[in-house]
């Protein structure tokens, strides 16, 4: 659920500050995060919750109130616009920054007149930063190197996908959602990654089969049917009218649909005779406790909370982009399953709901939840020094669940395509260039690369008709 600009601000009264017992007020904890969709705030505000918790102060800065003039929302409304309108040009700028060398120091560059406010939003008493957000990282990691900010940064890769403009050189520690996370992320030159898994609010919780039928009943659900929760966030963006469509018409499964903010695709949803149709959802966690499989198309928040209460997810029609990326570094740690063709989409969903596919991929999403986040940022905020290598439960990309890997030793885990040359390793804050020139081999390289895969791409818009047509994934209903 996200909320709005300013929330740690105007609500920390009704959580006490920690005291530390001697008189002195604990560190703070600044977190800067962005209100673009719920995923980002949505994991700052739980952030700030377990760092309190923790007896750490936390407050939270919105990317879009750093920026001057306003930049920052028509920033966001254009982000939204292009995500709703256009998503195929979202895909192509999603797959130039991820193919061409110089995006991320371009970014920084564009990013310097910022960096004085983002110094000024910081209390004189902060004791460490964190990024929830790729821009945000852009600006600490600088600032950071320079010795301008004087604290540790620390990057809370949101995303289980790790594109090149959330890595940064300065940053201290990235905290990764799993292995395949941390070996795309080594794989772009970030420096000290630590899989800390994921967190998201307690309320989310595997239910009881009791529990199910209450909660359906009161919904007005069916109480004996398969269920099938489909959300596409905040906004409701992607083709989620004809996803919930296709669901109805697999039989195996009866589509409950959450719009989210978009009060359109609401109507609309509902004009198209799909019957059980929520707005913005308040009760998100009984909700989904009611689900049998969560369908999803973006690898957002939702997906974590439904992998917390124990429902399997399943990505179909990911948006362009980080949905789509998300949808393939998901699927390789076994946390989802990523449908990719309208005739598998039925065998899936039985699978999930009735099969051991579904139960395997309940046991790994669970398993992301036996650690927290937020330990790492409150053991760096104190100087207390990393715990040594220990078995990460979750395995290694291709291992069952449970197979034992060290954390810290990345030749163990990471695919052959992610692991250093063999003329040593790459210093941090050279890694992201070096790695991104093994790629590509002019600086246009990437720009044309990009270009071309998304030209090649079988589900670009090439006009009307025709099975492309069919397939496009961001097709508006």
């Amino acid at each position: 659920m996200s909320f709005t600009p300013g929330w740690f601000r105007t609500n920390r009264a009704e959580a006490p500050e920690p005291s530390s017992g001697s008189g002195e007020r604990p560190p703070l904890v600044m977190i800067i995060y962005a209100s673009a969709g719920a995923g980002h705030d949505g994991a700052s505000r739980e952030l700030a919750r377990r760092l309190r918790a923790r007896g750490l102060r936390a407050d939270c800065v919105d990317l879009a109130d750093i920026f001057p003039w306003r930049l920052g929302r028509l920033l966001r409304g254009t982000y939204h616009g292009i995500l709703s309108r256009l998503p195929w040009v979202y895909g192509l700028l999603f797959a130039i920054g991820g193919n061409f060398s110089r995006a991320a120091p371009i970014t920084r560059a564009l990013l310097r007149p910022v960096r004085p406010r983002v110094l000024r939003a910081l209390p004189p008493d902060t004791r460490a930063v964190v990024s929830t957000y790729p821009v945000v990282s852009q600006l600490l990691g600088p600032l950071r190197r320079e010795g301008r900010l004087g604290v540790p940064a620390i990057t809370y890769l949101t995303d289980f996908a790790v594109n090149p403009i959330w890595v940064s050189p300065g940053i201290d520690v990235h905290c990764a959602a799993h292995v395949t996370t941390r070996a795309e992320a080594r794989a772009l030159g970030a420096g000290e990654v630590r899989v800390a898994g994921r967190m998201v609010s307690a309320a989310f919780r595997p239910g009881t089969a009791e529990e199910k039928r209450r909660i359906r009943g009161r919904l007005g659900l069916p109480v004996d049917a398969r269920l099938a929760l489909l959300v596409a966030g905040s906004w409701g963006v992607g083709a989620v009218a004809r996803t919930a469509a296709e669901i109805a018409e697999t039989g195996v499964a009866v589509p409950v649909v959450v719009c989210g903010r978009n009060t359109g695709l609401y109507r609309r949803l509902r004009r198209r005779g799909i019957n059980h149709v929520f707005g913005w959802v308040d009760d998100m966690p009984e909700l989904l406790r009611a689900a049998d499989v969560l369908v999803e198309n973006a690898g957002g928040l939702t997906a974590l909370e439904a992998m917390a209460s124990g429902v399997p997810v399943a990505t179909y029609r990911p948006i362009p982009g980080h949905g789509r990326a998300n949808a393939a570094t998901m699927a390789q740690a076994g946390v989802a399953t990523w449908v990719r063709r309208r005739a598998d989409l039925a065998p899936a969903l039985l699978r999930l709901v009735d099969g051991a596919a579904g139960q395997r991929q309940r046991e790994t999403g669970l398993a992301l939840f036996t650690m927290d986040p937020a330990q790492v940022v409150a053991d760096v905020t104190r100087g207390i020094a990393a715990p040594p290598p220990v078995p990460e439960r979750g395995g290694a990309p291709g291992r069952g669940p449970g197979s034992p890997a060290p954390v810290d030793d990345p030749a163990l885990f990471e695919p052959a395509a992610f692991r250093k040359p063999a003329d040593g390793p790459v210093p941090p804050e050279v890694g992201a260039g070096r790695a991104a020139r093994r790629r590509t081999p002019t600086r246009w390289g990437g720009l044309r690369a990009g270009v071309a895969r998304w030209w090649t791409r079988p589900d670009r818009p090439h006009g009307s008709g025709g099975a492309r047509a069919a397939n496009r994934p961001g097709r508006r209903t």
